[in-house]
């Protein structure tokens, strides 16, 4: 799921270089409809993450959001869940408000600042719950600091960046891991020997894997490129009708709040550019790191078979194709998961988006619910 929300992400920025021009016309002023309030905490030195406050009684629920998104992107889940819990959102950094430091993007980096914004707000045991890549924050602060938390609820987010199995691997993960010793063999080592025993042993053969099964995903969608076809130039032209076009692709609505958090606005009110430094993205997908125990409750729901966007629904023939090949890969993750994990509680949500709470807000709700109730009452 992550090489294809990569993907989509790229496409999704990809936007307003040649929109249709209207520099005559008067664009009104956008505010954020959302009822949250909005403060700034220091997580580390010349670092201030934005978070967001929904409201709300009860347990705290903490929301974290995907690889390129802000806390906005929860601007029209979070308010539903208010009704029994005090609901926060956090835009880590790099993105959106937030700083976006030179440094300091690695997983456990990530995690501490969430434990900070815990710390600062004085949050007693909440629950954590994040959305894809964030699933790797949810992963260090649930292995490290598994006292400051209740449970984790993983929203199509328990893949190898959260919970790594060595016998599936991860091609960025252990791309990664063979880069770092292809720079230590060339200082030629004390221990020479024994790294290049390990690179042939392990190293190599698991990246090959690692390879075959990108290959295999590839060959399985159009054109080798899921869900390109757009956004148009009239798609492009407002934050509305991109809005209707991300909506198309991830069937639900994106927060508008989200789209105006993450990409800039032309003086003639189309999309421009993302607002996002690109270094940023590297940075995360390289600081990733290999978790194996969780040691708090885990609600880990997946959508399998993902469904694409309209671009490889409408080829039933390539759909076909990738939902095998996906719902092999995502079953394969949550057998390691349950193996790891056995009290872990999964769900499965057929041809749900990656983005579950959107195209399956009832469903995610639902599973929410249900799973903090398990959990034992705050004192």
């Amino acid at each position: 799921a992550k090489v294809f929300a990569l993907i989509f992400f790229v496409a999704w920025i990809c936007v307003g270089q040649n929109s249709v021009s209207r520099a005559n016309q008067k664009i009104p002023v956008w505010h954020d409809p959302s009822p949250h309030s909005v403060q700034f905490i220091t997580v580390d030195k010349n670092v201030k993450l934005e978070v967001l406050d929904w409201g709300g009684t009860g347990r705290p629920v903490v929301l974290l959001s995907g690889l390129g998104n802000t806390a906005h992107i929860f601007d029209d889940f979070a308010p539903k869940l208010t009704a029994k819990y005090h609901v926060y959102g956090i835009t880590r950094r790099g993105f959106g408000a937030s700083s976006a430091p030179a440094t300091g993007y690695s997983a456990d980096r990530l995690g501490d600042d969430v434990v900070a914004v815990l710390n600062a707000l004085k949050l007693q045991r909440p629950v954590l719950a994040g959305h894809s890549i964030a699933g790797e924050e949810l992963s260090s602060v649930g292995s490290r600091y598994p006292e400051r938390i209740a449970g984790l609820i993983y929203l199509d987010a328990a893949y190898s960046y959260a919970y790594y199995d060595p016998t599936l691997g991860d091609f960025s993960i252990d791309s990664q891991d063979l880069q770092k010793k292809l720079k230590q063999l060339q200082t030629m080592p004390s221990n020479t020997k024994q790294l290049v025993q390990e690179m042939l042993q392990t190293d190599l053969p698991d990246f090959e894997r690692d390879l075959q099964q990108l290959q295999k995903t590839l060959e399985a969608v159009p054109g080798q490129k899921p869900s390109l076809a757009g956004p148009t130039a009239t798609d492009r032209a407002s934050f509305p009708a991109f809005r209707a076009w991300q909506s198309r692709e991830r069937g639900g609505a994106v927060p508008i709040a989200e789209l105006h958090q993450t990409f800039e606005s032309k003086p003639d009110g189309s999309v421009g550019k993302s607002r996002t430094p690109p270094f940023v993205f590297e940075a995360i997908v390289s600081g990733e790191q290999k978790y194996s125990s969780i040691r708090v409750p885990v609600l880990a729901i997946y959508a399998v078979p993902h469904n694409y966007g309209s671009s490889v629904n409408k080829d039933p023939v390539a759909r076909a194709k990738l939902d095998v090949l996906d719902t092999a890969r995502t079953e394969a993750q949550v057998k390691a998961l349950q193996r790891g994990e056995p009290s872990a509680h999964v769900i499965e949500l057929s041809h749900a988006n990656h983005y579950i709470f959107i195209s399956n807000e009832v469903d995610v709700l639902r599973e929410i619910d249900a799973f903090i109730s398990t959990l034992p009452k705050q004192k």
